[in-house]
């Protein structure tokens, strides 16, 4: 596989957008094309589907599996669901049903979608395809209430960011850094959610309604799963993290309106907007990888977009997520983890006592100092990113590209962007021709979401 823009640090970089036309192209042209249909439903009915054609089984059976369960598990987390159907061929419905069992390649997966929709994950097969050809969304109009006096908090894995705001104007915003996914006990991220609403609200006479932008997946404002408390016992879990959003709540006053959105969705949201557009795609890259939608109607569609565990990068070799066990995922790509990843091939060395946050701050800082090497780790996740939004752009309608979150920030952000565009033009020219790509001023890169949140409830 030839790429048209390399990645400087990373020569077994293998987009999967890449794979995939070559893997489309193959199959055009074999003579021998076997019809399949993979339909992923979610809660109320709701779900998405993938179609295409592969090799009749006795035809590069292993490559062909290969590509359905990448392009599988990334509908799947795009969309969210609990059960996959499949149609037009048993070998593809077996080799999903394996991955998918406790134990299998996917079980990670299959034990996270349990835990969101509150179902065992199911696996099943059907006689006809076209049944499975439908799609059914739900889609709401939250966020862009900005009057009266409002808190918007923006947790993070490293740092949690709140602001007040008055009439949409952030009167007080600022930073603390935390460290949640190391503790266990969730009074700790009790005390440091309601500290940080306690000193929003002492900047305004009132609170009117509080929005929440968090990493994770929220129904009906109950935490259902979040790195943020990845250490935090599952017991523990269940009694006093589910609705920690809610209880701080509770004790900042009664009845206060309160709106918990995963933070992707809320850069989306805080990109439309600023821009006064739909169909934008948010990406905070930080501690982890969030993604977050816009339709066109400016309407969050209520889809998981936890692009995070979506596989960008084809190689097998590619570094494996410590939390999902598999390769190649976003959040390896588009994050801290992606900078500390690359930092070696760059020439620069990090103390391993240093937090993900710190080691950010050491290459940033070498960036600042001119260092040849930092350039191109922002250079390389650019080119990352380039390939990654053709991926993507299979399954969002995207005019607008919004990226924000701690790695951004600084001179590597502009940087980054520029090789994104290099790649688009280079490689998807029909899609460079459509989409737009978003960087916002430094301190809405570093507070924006908060703010954004704030506007989520209506008071």
């Amino acid at each position: 596989m030839k790429l048209k823009v390399q990645a400087p640090l990373d020569a077994g970089f293998a987009p999967m957008e890449l794979i995939f036309r070559e893997y489309a192209r193959d199959v055009e042209t074999c003579g021998k094309q076997v019809p399949i249909a993979v339909n992923v439903e979610r809660n109320q009915g709701y779900c998405d589907y993938l179609a295409m054609d592969i090799f009749a089984e006795d035809t590069e059976a292993e490559r062909t599996k290969e590509i359905v369960e990448r392009s599988v598990k990334t509908l799947l987390w795009c969309r969210g669901g609990w059960k996959i159907t499949v149609a037009g061929s048993r070998m593809i419905y077996e080799m999903l049903r394996d991955a998918y069992r406790p134990g299998g390649a996917r079980a990670f997966d299959a034990d996270f979608m349990s835990g969101v929709y509150e179902k065992p994950f199911t696996v099943a097969w059907s006689d006809d395809i076209d049944a499975l050809k439908v799609r059914r969304n739900g889609a709401s109009a939250v966020g862009r209430h900005l009057e009266g006096c409002r808190i918007g908090f923006d947790a993070g894995g490293s740092d949690r960011k709140v602001s007040a705001v008055i009439d949409g104007e952030a009167v007080y915003s600022e930073e603390v850094v935390w460290h949640p996914k190391l503790q266990s006990d969730p009074e700790y991220h009790y005390q440091g959610i309601l500290d940080a609403m306690k000193t929003a609200a002492s900047h305004m006479p009132r609170v009117d309604a509080i929005g929440v932008s968090s990493a994770g997946v929220y129904v009906d404002n109950r935490i259902m799963v979040a790195s943020l408390f990845l250490k935090v016992p599952k017991d523990l879990f269940e009694k006093r993290v589910k609705s920690m959003y809610l209880d701080v709540a509770k004790e900042l006053g009664k009845d206060i309106p309160i709106e918990v959105a995963n933070d992707g969705d809320v850069t989306a949201l805080a990109g439309a907007m600023e821009l006064e557009k739909g169909n934008v795609l948010g990406i905070a890259m930080g501690t982890s990888e969030a993604g977050g939608y816009v339709d066109e109607q400016m309407r969050l569609m209520g889809w998981l977009t936890e692009l995070a565990f979506v596989p960008v990068d084809g190689c097998r070799s590619a570094m494996v997520d410590e939390w999902s066990g598999d390769y190649g995922c976003g959040v390896k790509y588009f994050s801290q983890d992606a900078v500390i990843k690359l930092a070696p091939a760059a020439g620069i060395p990090l103390d391993e006592s240093l937090s993900p946050a710190e080691k950010l701050k050491v290459v940033q800082q070498a960036m600042k100092e001119g260092h040849a090497g930092a350039k191109k780790i922002f250079e390389t996740i650019g080119v990352y990113f380039g390939y990654a939004i053709a991926w993507y752009a299979r399954f969002y309608e995207i005019d607008h590209v919004l990226i924000m979150g701690r790695v951004t920030s600084g001179e590597g952000g502009p940087i980054l962007l520029e090789k994104t565009k290099a790649v688009l033009d280079a490689e998807f020219p029909e899609l460079a021709a459509r989409i737009a790509l978003h960087i916002p001023d430094e301190n809405s890169r570093r507070v924006g979401q908060s703010v954004a949140a704030a506007s989520l409830p209506e008071a």
